[in-house]
């Protein structure tokens, strides 16, 4: 095993293929940074370039790329509170607030740390563990999955910060919106309207970027500043800024084993989704850790715990994809083919006749993760200066990439609508206190939870919840829920106690709470009927929103308002009372306006076209809305116009929505002889 681990390492040392590699690594920091795309896009685009390539070349490429997407994510999530995966969501909660403070720097540093420990926990868990791990992981049947599922909701009285029955209710509409779709076991669709659209589920890219983008988008645009407050002569983007989170990466370096040890693990239980991996590690990051109020408001912890879990699933993807030819995720289900394609079977004969591939695989992981970090830490002094430009050239530009990255989840134009309407429910909770990463952890969880409850049950009956592994995990998340729940629980009950009828306060708090409970009824009115294996679950779901919707309306009609403030799962700007008194007029107004921007967007698309639009709405937006000198204008719209032409139209081949004007272009061309 030595000498095959030292051959690999001097056929990937070889100039040609760490050229390879390192154009790999580019191509993967610059799908990061982009909304929506990850290495899920860029797999499928390089691997069609690799059938002229060796094994060790092609393998060098496209792990190249794909294992630094993770890296890169870090800075939308960080300077503009968008997720560049569904991997990196909860990396926003304190990252955003951070760069807010003019501390993007330290976050980029912390990350950068985490992200390289993380990663190389994740390729040296690979090298040692395929042996071990192997039984272990085949053992994992339904049962453990689905324990693990509820392990992951457990994380909800986590995340829910000081507004426990806001956090579950959110958390019961996630369930239901996971819901959305034809039931994989009867068949029967599922709150679909009649819309073609939602048969295949809800995307969760264009709802995790209305959900997390868009609020902070219109903010931004309402406020006139920049992402960063920066006092003068402060620097944000500084080398000293990122040798201190460096040093905070390095300060916490057991909660970087043990997020890793965990994105690690995590990782290798194929079907548990890279999207939930993070919200794990974070909430037990929470959970474990010391002085824990200022999670949420711009705790360097945070970002360390998430991004290093992030990373070190990596690793642990390639386990059971190496091992046994069983996919963790959708990547590694297109890497899988790339095995083919090179006449490589996954199993046991990448542990004996090519353990030499393997071991290449493990050092193209390991100098992928130190090269990209050693790129981002030169550039991240270019990336924090963007939090101090100006939100009138800043707003559009990231507008337009939002609406890009969202069209990549069905590429439809139903993911701008379903980007526009979680935009604005988004909005609404991050004013009104309501705790946000509960409602995405409900629809990430949601379908996987399903799916292998009906297995479970289906195969072991009740005896399921009686499993060795299980019953560890279910103490485990005994553990993590018990102690907050009962101190949230104590609270309530005290509230409820000094009700009085005379002090009713109907607000914006109570009216969004009676809208909740009205869409749940109107759910539950349509799932009537449904087979009982069909409605099972969305029913459950549904209840449980219902039950702690009404306990919240009643605690926001007769309640202390105290108990309408949302807790560590928001930054103290976003969801406090204070908030309520900030939005002046004049900020409403800026609101009202950024929202009906947002609507042009689709509204001109649909007429001409989503690139002519988001062009000619971008350069509008600038020069009508925010007062930018026109050359500026004109420069920042021409620029990025063909850029994303380039990016999307000729080297993604982006099949673009269709348009009014699109639809006639074709007889329009035909009837006057044009080409």
């Amino acid at each position: 095993m030595l000498e095959a681990g030292l051959q690999a390492l001097m056929l990937i040392l070889e100039p040609t293929r760490l050229l390879i590699m390192t154009g790999g690594v580019v191509l993967g920091l610059a799908l990061g940074v982009i909304p929506g795309l990850g290495g899920v896009v860029g797999l499928a685009i390089l691997i069609p370039f690799t059938y002229h390539l060796d094994a060790y070349s092609a393998f060098a490429l496209l792990l190249g790329m794909a294992s630094v997407t993770t890296i890169s994510d870090l800075i939308p999530a960080v300077l503009f509170g968008v997720p560049g995966t569904v991997g990196a969501a909860a990396t926003v909660l304190d990252g955003h607030p951070m760069a807010k403070r003019g501390e993007a720097a330290r976050a980029f540093g912390a990350g950068y740390g985490a992200s390289l420990i993380g990663g190389l926990f994740g390729a040296v868990l690979l090298a040692l563990a395929i042996p071990v791990l192997r039984p272990i992981v085949l053992y994992l049947g339904s049962p453990e999955l689905l324990s693990f599922c509820i392990f992951g909701l457990s994380m909800v009285s986590v995340l829910s910060g000081k507004a426990p029955l806001k956090g579950l209710t959110a958390a019961g509409m996630g369930l239901m919106l996971a819901m959305i779709g034809g039931d994989t076991q009867t068949g029967t669709l599922r709150w679909t309207f009649g819309s073609l659209y939602l048969w295949d589920h809800l995307p969760l890219v264009p709802f995790t970027l209305g959900i997390f983008a868009i609020p902070e988008l219109i903010d931004m645009a309402a406020a006139r500043t920049t992402i960063a407050n920066v006092k003068e002569g402060r620097s944000i983007g500084g080398m000293s800024g990122q040798l201190q989170g460096w040093h905070d990466a390095l300060k916490n370096w057991w909660l970087v084993l043990r997020c890793s040890a965990l994105g690690a693990f995590l990782g290798a239980v194929p079907g548990l989704g890279a999207a939930v991996i993070d919200w794990i590690a974070y909430g037990h990051a929470v959970r474990t850790e010391k002085n824990t109020e200022t999670f949420g408001k711009g705790d360097v912890r945070g970002i360390i715990a998430a991004i290093a879990s992030d990373n070190a699933k990596e690793g642990g993807h390639l386990v059971p994809t190496i091992a046994f030819g069983v996919p963790a995720g959708a990547s590694m289900a297109l890497l899988l083919s790339a095995f083919l394609i090179h006449g490589l079977v996954p199993g046991p004969e990448m542990l004996t006749k090519h353990l030499d591939v393997t071991y290449a695989i493990i050092w193209t992981l390991t100098l992928s993760h130190v090269i990209g970090a050693v790129i981002c830490i030169f550039a991240s002094g270019l990336f924090a200066r963007l939090a101090t430009v100006r939100a009138g050239l800043l707003v559009p530009l990231v507008l337009m990439v939002i609406f890009l990255g969202a069209f990549e989840g069905s590429q439809s134009w139903g993911d701008l609508y379903t980007l526009v309407i979680f935009g604005a429910i988004g909005w609404v909770m991050k004013h009104l206190g309501w705790p946000r990463p509960p409602l995405i952890l409900g629809v990430v969880l949601g379908a996987i939870f399903e799916r292998y409850f009906f297995i479970s049950s289906q195969i072991y009956g009740a005896a399921w919840a009686v499993r060795p592994i299980v019953l560890i995990v279910f103490a485990g998340a005994l553990w993590v829920v018990l102690p907050p729940l009962k101190t949230h629980l104590g609270a309530t009950i005290s509230s409820f106690r000094q009700f009085k009828t005379g002090a009713l306060r109907f607000h914006s708090d109570a009216a969004f709470s009676l809208a909740m409970i009205a869409m749940v009824l109107v759910a539950m009115w349509y799932s009537r009927g449904w087979p009982a294996a069909a409605s099972f679950v969305p029913t459950a779901a549904a209840i449980i929103a219902l039950f702690f919707a009404v306990l919240n309306l009643a605690t926001e009609l007769f309640g202390d308002p105290a108990q309408r403030l949302a807790g560590p799962a928001e930054a103290p700007s976003l969801a406090s009372e204070e908030a309520h008194e900030e939005m002046t007029p004049l900020l409403k107004r800026r609101c009202l306006r950024a929202f009906a921007w947002i609507l042009g967007f689709l509204a001109v698309g649909a007429v001409i076209g989503l690139l002519p639009a988001l062009a000619l709405l971008t350069l509008l937006l600038m020069l009508l809305e925010f007062r930018e000198p026109w050359t500026h204008s004109i420069a920042a719209t021409a620029t990025a116009t063909i850029i994303i032409y380039i990016l999307f139209d000729r080297v993604f081949s982006l099949p673009w929505p269709q348009s009014l004007i699109g639809d006639w272009l074709p007889a329009l061309r035909g009837a006057t002889g044009l080409v």
